[in-house]
């Protein structure tokens, strides 16, 4: 099964192109501003905790959401993929140069079978399905998006993790060649983010190939991405090229470069403020006209994904491991 085979799903489950949205702005001297606020969290991560489980009735209670969806036009061309520029509308325009086939994904690490596979062999015999999941990013504005593809445990069980591997981390495409947003030095290219293992394997989390029913455009990380509703939208990284299973947590870009700001976990939490603005509300991208944003809503604590998540932050502190 190609993968373009594997992305086509029933006109009946599609959801009607009507709506979707945006996100996130760059700050270039990131690297070198003052460390405010909360403490970092890179050196320490709490380990997974023992025997925390989701039921499948309440992972799918997750799947859905029956609130506006984004419209398709927004969310293509309001993104945030630094490897093409700063600007929301870069990508939009210079990720055309990214080369989406062929592709390949190392795998390796922790694991009893490692690889180098093709995008096809790696998605071989997993049907995609749409999940409607809520976006949120650091910026404070938000989206809902329906997007295609399988869920990242089913991948990731294939390449047989050992006892060891306790962190899954994942690595985007950094060519020069095809992406020009690489010049700027504040990011230690390639792009890296990483999870727990138990984050990685929570039924919500997807590797995505598309959305709206169609494989996924360049600037949304074609043609293969990482969905993490419950985190902020950084945390999905794009057009990845490898996956590792560590012993160890993972080198995360943005935790790296300013560990005060972006935390290793970046779950959604209201009562944790970004020390430059404030999480307590986020701005739904429903554009229309000139109006890009509409008015202002709560922020949910795990943006809303606390029955299919909580269990995994049981007895955290979630304000020291933000």
């Amino acid at each position: 099964m190609t993968l373009r085979n594997a992305l086509r799903i029933p006109a009946s489950e599609v959801t009607d192109e009507a709506v979707y949205l945006q996100r996130r702005k760059f700050v270039a001297a990131l690297a070198v501003a003052p460390a405010l606020g909360l403490p970092g969290c890179a050196d320490a991560v709490p380990p997974p905790p023992e025997g925390a489980t989701v039921t499948e009735a309440e992972a799918r209670a997750g799947f859905k959401t029956d609130e506006p969806l984004t419209r398709y036009e927004d969310v293509t061309s309001y993104n945030n993929f630094y490897e093409f520029g700063t600007n929301k509308d870069d990508p939009s325009k210079a990720a055309r140069t990214l080369r989406t086939s062929p592709w390949s994904v190392a795998v390796g690490g922790e694991c009893d079978k490692p690889g180098t596979l093709s995008l096809d062999d790696l998605l071989k015999g997993l049907t995609p399905e749409e999940r409607i999941y809520r976006l949120r990013c650091v910026e404070g504005w938000s989206m809902v998006i329906p997007w295609l593809g399988v869920p990242l445990a089913d991948v990731l069980k294939r390449f047989a993790p050992n006892s060891r591997a306790r962190y899954v981390a994942f690595t985007t495409l950094a060519d020069r060649e095809q992406m020009p947003g690489l010049r700027y030095r504040s990011i230690d290219w390639p792009y890296r983010e990483g999870l727990r293992i138990d984050e990685a394997m929570n039924p919500l989390t997807l590797l995505a190939t598309g959305l709206y029913g169609k494989a996924l455009p360049q600037q949304n990380g074609a043609p293969l991405r990482l969905v993490v509703p419950w985190k902020y939208g950084f945390k999905s990284i794009k057009s990845i090229v490898a996956i590792t299973f560590t012993r160890n947590p993972p080198h995360c870009s943005w935790n790296q470069l300013q560990p005060s700001e972006y935390g290793f976990f970046s779950n959604v939490n209201p009562d944790v403020d970004h020390p430059r603005w404030s999480q307590k509300t986020e701005r739904r991208i429903a554009g229309s006209g000139s109006k890009l944003f509409a008015e202002r809503i709560p922020t949910r604590l795990f943006n809303g994904y606390a029955d299919q998540v909580g269990e995994m932050y049981a007895g955290m502190n979630l304000k020291r491991w933000f």
